[in-house]
């Protein structure tokens, strides 16, 4: 331990840098695929404003259960099949998957083909079932 406070001692520039890095890192990953939401703002979103569901998990994981009238286009397909959201392109849409790690990216191909309004599920469908709230199941 001493020895780290002998490098950060030594070398105050090398650490400002990572940590700016860091930071700059951290912003560009919380922005790339839209904010994130909880589970609560989700079922707000979805009373509210219309929010479309968008579940990104593979069909099999999808019928072991989902949010009620969620999309299911897998991750894999969506660059594909991201026209069939075409429709919904004026309403809010949340990005869910299994534990968070595919919705920033699917949140980011949105933006890109020109959905404005995207937001992510923090923590997933897994964060969901956690907090006890009702899946559908296929």
């Amino acid at each position: 331990m001493d020895q780290v406070f002998e490098f950060v001692a030594n070398h105050p520039l090398l650490l400002a840098t990572f940590v700016v890095v860091l930071a700059l890192f951290i912003r560009n990953e919380m922005q790339r695929g839209g904010r994130s939401v909880s589970a609560q703002q989700l079922v707000d979103m979805v009373n509210r404003e219309n929010a479309i569901v968008l579940d990104v998990r593979d069909k099999k994981e999808f019928d072991t259960g989902h949010i009620v009238d969620a999309i299911n286009i897998p991750f894999s397909a969506l660059d594909s099949r991201v026209d069939e959201l075409k429709k919904h392109q004026d309403r809010p849409i949340i990005i869910t998957c299994k534990m968070g790690q595919h919705s920033g990216s699917a949140g980011t191909l949105l933006r890109k083909r020109g959905f404005e309004n995207v937001s992510r599920l923090t923590g997933g469908v897994s964060e969901w079932r956690n907090q006890s709230l009702p899946v559908v199941k296929a």
